[in-house]
């Protein structure tokens, strides 16, 4: 595939922040958005919301970060720093969403940011209390350049359950209606499709990705891992069309390198670069 360029050594590469959970077993949350951030030639930077008690086989706890410390670590990096695009990921309640939200419109109100609506780990574990599935459409939507939620989340966000490429335009209509300027409903649980079909829509306009199912069992942070490509190829300047198309490439060979880890689900992997 065709990667992001690479900034000339000594050269300040473009700045990318995930604003998300740690995964103690390093599968997912920033660890994944780090990896992926790394391979891509970005300068990563990271606002740590929650600390997950983590490994392959599910969550077991998770510590919230306090509110003070969560706006602390976005504005002092994006003040001095300086940041091109970010992610977030993990977001666990009302209250650090609205502090996420209320900091990123002081900080760096023009900078593109991708919202994954972290739910749910994919064991079905809860990282979101349910009382703040209003304030992430409510205050955290409109702020989103482009939204990428899995089927499940689209269900708990919207209520639609996709089956299939008519449903999955409906949920990518009812996503775009909560405010962000582009909604992507991700295709890869759409076991109906022999394929991994993808579907962005900016409110005119649809565009469809189609990959190669991946057949898998190890593929713990692949959200995480597209999101991050994302917000990397929008720091470089891509329209979100291309930055989601090179993001579901990049996803695509990072499933196509997972690994067993642990007695549960390994993860995707950044590291078929290195090969």
């Amino acid at each position: 595939m065709t990667y992001l360029p690479l900034t000339p050594p000594g050269q300040t590469p473009r700045r990318v922040m995930t604003i998300a959970g740690s995964d103690s077993g390093g599968g997912a949350g920033i660890q994944a958005d780090m990896r992926t951030f790394a391979m891509l030639g970005m300068h990563g930077l990271v606002a740590v919301t929650a600390v997950t008690v983590q490994n392959s086989l599910g969550v077991k706890g998770f510590h919230e970060v306090p509110l003070d410390v969560i706006a602390g670590q976005i504005e002092v990096v994006a003040g001095d720093i300086g940041v091109q695009a970010a992610k977030t990921g993990m977001l666990a309640s009302s209250e650090i969403i609205d502090t996420v939200a209320t900091t990123w419109r002081r900080a760096a109100p023009d900078v593109p940011l991708v919202v994954d609506p972290v739910c749910a780990s994919m064991h079905g574990d809860p990282l979101l209390h349910p009382s703040a599935l209003e304030a992430l459409k409510d205050k955290l939507f409109p702020l989103a350049t482009v939204v990428t939620p899995n089927l499940d989340e689209v269900r708990l966000l919207t209520g639609i359950d996709v089956v299939d490429a008519a449903t999955q335009r409906e949920a990518a209509r009812a996503l775009h209606a909560l405010g962000p300027r582009w909604a992507l409903v991700k295709g890869g649980h759409l076991r109906s499709s022999a394929h991994s079909p993808d579907m962005l829509f900016d409110g005119t306009d649809f565009v469809e990705y189609e990959a190669e199912r991946i057949d898998t069992g190890d593929d713990h942070g692949a959200g995480d891992t597209l999101a991050a490509a994302i917000a990397s190829a929008l720091a470089h300047g891509y329209e979100v069309p291309e930055a989601v198309g090179f993001g579901k490439r990049w996803v695509t060979e990072c499933l196509r390198a997972a690994y067993p880890l642990g007695q549960g689900h390994g993860p995707v992997s950044a590291l078929f670069r290195l090969g």
